[in-house]
């Protein structure tokens, strides 16, 4: 293992980290378990080219600890991975297909020590997929892949109402503007949701034909990336990559809430104390976010009922409501008042918390 590797290993917080090296294709595996003081470390697999394979173990440590935290916020008792699948460049179907049945027989290996569904990169055919190696999928009936991303947009839907609430006096998105950055398996069903409640939308996405596509559709505004941050909207909600939220576009973002389904949003911490000193209400992102991962852990644990999925899943709104009061009663960035919440449940388990 190189000294780069090593050393991020090293400076992790987490338990442990699966490395496997994928000789046909090149492709590195990285597997994150951070904390499974609650349960086994469940969490998606990410699949995409890095610059460097220390690039994607520094995705994969940061997501898992994410991970941990989701879980522990939304009160479920799992605890927190991730896995990276670094691939050197686009792949084809079959060699794909071939690093997805080797990656589920890594995973058999681990005896449920992890446990995956789709994450950024990966789809619900992909899972079925790796699904036919192992018995660790999350989301599959009879074999077939459920798509978490509806459950995602449906909790970021109701985490903006929340936040409405909290910002405005009043939960109705109706003429409220949001721009969603982001129009893939969560992003687009966000928009289709807000579109339906009433709110102006505001649209981006790196390919220019979806975005065209959905704003035909929706009525919706085109934002071309290179002008989302000049744009004066009530509400941004990022959907695609992370760290959009960076000293670079603190200051220049023109709304008034954060509340978007990307994973680590922010740089760093500090991030959301520069938001909170603009006036800017940040959803934090494990909390808003957690949709996907409610409704598969409750599918894991024998619930089917898409109707009591989508309540258990809106219970999201609740919890941010919660966390918004305390952090005002502290004058802090949301983001202090749910890593307690989630350091809570760490600690005592899901009997204790309240």
């Amino acid at each position: 293992m190189t000294a780069s590797l090593r050393d991020r290993i090293e400076a992790w917080d987490g338990e442990s980290v699966v490395v496997s090296h994928d000789a046909p294709t090149g492709t590195w595996i990285f597997i994150a378990l951070h904390d499974t003081r609650h349960g086994p470390a469940v969490g998606g697999t990410r699949m995409r080219s890095y610059p460097s394979p220390a690039d994607a173990l520094e995705d994969a440590l940061r997501l898992g600890r994410g991970m941990t935290y989701k879980w522990a916020g939304v009160g479920m008792s799992f605890g927190g991975g991730k896995a990276v699948l670094g691939i050197p460049g686009p792949l084809d179907d079959d060699t794909r297909g071939g690093v997805l049945d080797r990656y589920g027989r890594l995973l058999a290996s681990l005896r449920g020590a992890f446990r995956t569904g789709v994450d950024l990169g990966t789809t619900p055919a992909d899972m079925a997929r790796v699904g036919r190696a192992c018995d660790y999928v999350m989301g599959l009936t009879n074999g077939h892949p459920e798509d978490p991303g509806p459950y995602t947009a449906l909790g970021v839907f109701v985490g903006i109402h929340a936040a409405a609430a909290r910002v405005f006096g009043e939960r109705s998105v109706a003429d409220r503007s949001v721009l969603i950055q982001g129009l893939g398996d969560v992003g687009l069903p966000l928009a289709e949701m807000l579109s339906k409640a009433g709110a102006s939308l505001f649209l981006t996405d790196i390919d220019q034909d979806a975005a065209t596509a959905a704003a035909g559709r929706l009525a919706a505004t085109i934002v071309p990336p290179d002008e989302l941050f000049d744009t004066e909207v009530d509400v941004y909600a990022p959907c695609a990559i992370g760290a959009t939220i960076n000293p670079d576009t603190v200051d220049a973002l023109r709304c008034r809430i954060v509340a978007g389904s990307a994973n680590n949003q922010l740089l760093a911490d500090a991030d959301a104390d520069a938001l909170h000193e603009r006036g800017i209400l940040y959803a934090p992102d494990y909390i808003i976010n957690a949709g996907g991962a409610i409704a598969f852990g409750r599918m894991a644990e024998g619930v089917r009922e898409r109707d009591q999925l989508e309540r258990e899943v809106s219970e999201i709104e609740g919890t941010l409501d919660r966390i918004f009061a305390e952090a005002d009663e502290a004058d802090e960035s949301p983001l202090h008042a749910a890593r307690r919440l989630a350091e809570r449940f760490l600690e005592t388990g899901p009997a204790l918390v309240g």
